[in-house]
């Protein structure tokens, strides 16, 4: 599969990366026709989801089977009107209708916008009519289901509320019903152009209502780079990253890098995470790989890890907030596997990142990815030296690379704000050393000055620890 979106799939060196690493776009790329619907054309008993909850239920579903399901998932969406361009919003915890819907929605073109379950009335209503929603597909459970339905009266663009179950309230369609019913699939003739908006978050600031980050149907083949040489993910791979797919981290993780590298993607549908259930996970299952923040690595790390079989985990990322040289080292000790740190935002893929050929620095993020033109930036707009701090800014003076959004939705003047004179300010602070690794400092408007020094969250957490 990779073999069709880059001309080299492999690579020795960071130098090699960045001289050979370009990624080819087809024409009206759309992830649910060009990978799913691939993999289950060459190879359909290939293992893509392996879900499993906390109440002991499993399912294994292979390529074959989720082309079957994202069909009629799709045929259902268009009995419900359904189309091009139509906002559907998800909130479906970890539950595995998330995997058929994301992908059914592509396959029409239409925009998805997951969500956490725990929005409450007034986070619901905002959405509903800042992105003009049409549908909610949602868990049936009443703390998501309650909300839904006391926003309704103030969302008129809302047509439809699907539940998947257990319950399905007055109002809700029964979204297993309507898959079993529904009519064959017919691929619509042109489902999308590259640049439509495929997927859409609310990510929140330190002021304001959360801003809509629209990525478009290209978004998927940015995360080449998070799955095959972050993660680095080949087809024997079977992978866990902790997130539930209201966040952003989920389809990080748990779906477009992970199956274009051809790797199988682990759920644990779980209500509390605890470190024990986790380790049995990884023994249990033969788990090969785990992505997760900081926070997690500190509770398994707190665990008896001897406890557990662990053998078959041969590599860990680590995101979401700066590492703890501590953390890295104890996890090191227990298991001799290194942590490889990355960084990125809710707006792009993964931007910096430690690669397999790398030796990691415990608690910076690694190199730029060649995918992003990466530059530190001082507030006068010139370029910081190495040891000085800097804005984290990617250049597009050669146009919109591959992963980086679209625009903040409806939002023209935030989007030049954050998106102007050929860079993107991501508003985090960093500093290079002399290998070229780059060290996280915090948000731009996070850090605070003491006797004329900067000091980022992240300098004062290392010091309390």
């Amino acid at each position: 599969m990779l073999e069709r979106f880059l001309d080299q799939t492999s690579f020795t060196s960071q130098e090699d990366f960045i001289k050979n690493f370009k990624i080819k776009v087809p024409e009206n790329f759309n992830f649910g026709y060009d990978v799913v619907d691939a993999w289950a054309a060459e190879e359909p008993d290939k293992k893509a989801l392996c879900w499993t909850n906390d109440r002991g239920e499993h399912i294994d579903f292979t390529f074959a089977d989720l082309k079957k399901y994202t069909d009629q998932t799709a045929a259902y969406f268009q009995s419900l009107g359904i189309g091009h361009g139509d906002m559907v919003m998800l909130i479906l915890k970890r539950r595995y209708e998330f995997w058929f819907s994301i992908i059914a929605l592509h396959k029409l073109g239409a925009v998805v916008i997951p969500a956490t379950h725990l929005l409450t009335k007034k986070d619901i209503v905002y959405r509903n009519n800042a992105a003009d929603i049409k549908m909610i597909v949602c868990a049936g459970e009443e703390i998501i289901t309650k909300h839904i339905i006391d926003a309704m009266p103030y969302s008129p663009t809302i047509e439809k509320l699907v539940s998947v179950g257990p319950e399905i309230p007055e109002g809700f369609e029964d979204f297993h019903k309507g898959i079993e019913d529904a009519a064959p699939f017919i691929r619509p003739s042109h489902p999308n152009s590259n640049d439509d908006i495929s997927l859409m978050y609310f990510t929140s600031g330190t002021t304001g209502n959360p801003k809509m980050v629209a990525h478009d149907f290209t978004y998927p083949l940015g995360h080449i780079v998070t799955g095959s040489f972050w993660h680095n993910l080949h087809r024997d791979s079977l992978h866990l990253t902790i997130a539930d797919t209201g966040w952003g981290k989920a389809v990080w993780g748990k779906l477009y890098g992970q199956w274009i590298a051809g790797a199988t993607v682990f759920v644990y549908d779980h209500e509390k995470f605890t470190p024990a259930d986790m380790l049995q996970m990884i023994q249990d299952y033969k788990i090969t790989s785990l992505c997760a923040p900081p926070t997690i690595f500190r509770f398994l790390i707190r665990e008896d890890m001897t406890k557990y079989d662990l053998s078959s985990l041969q590599y860990c990322t680590i995101a979401g907030e700066a590492l703890n040289p501590a953390v890295f080292e104890a996890f090191y000790k227990l298991t001799g596997i290194k942590l490889m740190e990355g960084f990125g935002q809710t707006e792009t893929t993964l931007t910096v990142a430690t690669f397999p050929w790398m030796e990691p620095k415990p608690g910076s993020m690694g190199v730029p990815n060649p995918q992003y033109d990466v530059d530190l930036i001082r507030p006068d707009g010139t370029r910081a030296e190495d040891g000085e701090q800097g804005q984290i800014v990617i250049h597009t003076t050669s146009g919109k690379p591959i992963g980086l959004f679209k625009e903040y939705y409806r939002d023209a003047e935030l989007t030049h704000e954050a998106w102007h004179d050929g860079m993107y300010y991501t508003g985090d602070v960093a500093w290079r050393d002399e290998d070229g690794y780059l060290w996280f400092v915090g948000r731009a408007d996070d850090v605070i000055k003491s006797s004329g020094y900067r000091i980022g969250p992240f300098e004062v957490e290392s010091a309390l620890m």
